[in-house]
């Protein structure tokens, strides 16, 4: 019988550091010595198992200020759901903020025993909120997207997230198998009159509960970002009033969709204003205020996960 391989991973010694010292309260010098490396290497090592995601840290204390916000943002937007993080300070990824919330407040409909479906759009935060998430049967409820699932040059869009989180909790899902923007209008009218696309686009219709990212339409664009509109046609958007997107779809600053550029040929499902269900937006960034503030203001959202600076933002715009 050959032996087993002892050496120890990278992965395997960053994911041991990682634990003993967010769960186990060892200084970074005693990790060192318990693992029998430098303090220098055992700093990296803690940091990898943070940066990749081999420890997850949940905030469990709700911090008073926070509360303070989360009741004024649902008093003045008449949010169904609302949940404030501690800001990480100046310069640093909105994302991680929030991701745990993010996935505490998705889990939290996925442990219900009825039977939901979810509507999940894309983006980073969303796909931040999925890495965060704990692992869990949850196969009474069905996933599906609002969102094609096609990239221009054909691939699967890389922040699409109902597969991701169906590896997690192993639920029935749907992807949206049409282009995020087709070409042209007729194009996208000839994939949404395809029977099993149909089936798909009626399911999200009928979603209980929505998880979305909010884009912004500034120079930073992430449809630009990401390759699914061009220049010219944020150009011409920005100049009919572009302000923020959900699941593609754009709206100005009144939170208003617009008839005009790739509105008309976005696939998937558009997330109607005023829903009498939940709809929550899972946004933090100086740059997307205005984009979640159009879309709180017009209800395409009625609940928010966003962390303490962008919270006390969006409460000093009028």
């Amino acid at each position: 019988m050959s032996k087993p391989d002892l050496d120890p991973t990278l992965h395997d010694e960053a994911a041991r550091a990682g634990w003993l010292y967010y769960v186990g309260g060892l200084t970074q010098d005693q990790i060192a010595a318990e693992l029998g490396v430098s303090r220098q290497r055992a700093q990296r090592l803690v940091s990898r198992a943070m940066t990749e995601g081999l420890i997850q840290v949940r905030l469990n204390h709700r911090i008073g200020v926070c509360l303070d916000l989360e009741a004024a943002l649902t008093a003045r937007f008449g949010l169904l759901r609302c949940r404030v993080c501690p800001g990480l300070g100046p310069g640093t990824d909105g994302v991680r903020a929030i991701a745990s919330a993010a996935a505490a407040e998705l889990e939290r409909f996925l442990r219900m025993p009825d039977p939901l479906v979810i509507g999940l759009g894309t983006g980073r935060a969303m796909r931040g909120m999925v890495d965060a998430m704990v692992e869990m049967d949850a196969d009474q409820h069905r996933l599906v997207s609002l969102i094609g699932n096609i990239a221009p040059d054909g691939s699967a869009s890389f922040f699409d997230v109902v597969m991701r989180i169906a590896d997690k909790v192993r639920a029935p899902h749907y992807p949206m198998p049409v282009p995020v923007i087709s070409t042209t209008a007729e194009e996208n009218a000839a994939f949404h009159a395809l029977p099993p696309v149909q089936k798909v686009v009626d399911l999200a219709r009928r979603a209980d509960v929505v998880f979305v990212g909010v884009g912004q339409m500034s120079d930073d664009a992430p449809l630009l970002a990401d390759g699914f509109v061009t220049r010219a046609e944020l150009d011409d958007m920005q100049a009919a009033g572009a302000t923020g997107e959900v699941a593609g779809w754009v709206y100005d600053q009144r939170g208003d969709y617009l008839d005009v550029g790739t509105n008309r040929r976005t696939g998937g499902v558009r997330v109607a204003p005023g829903l009498d269900r939940p709809s929550i937006g899972i946004a933090a960034g100086a740059s997307k205020v205005p984009a979640i503030h159009a879309a709180l203001q017009s209800r395409i959202i009625n609940g928010l996960v966003t962390d303490e600076p962008t919270a006390a933002a969006l409460l000093a715009r009028r």
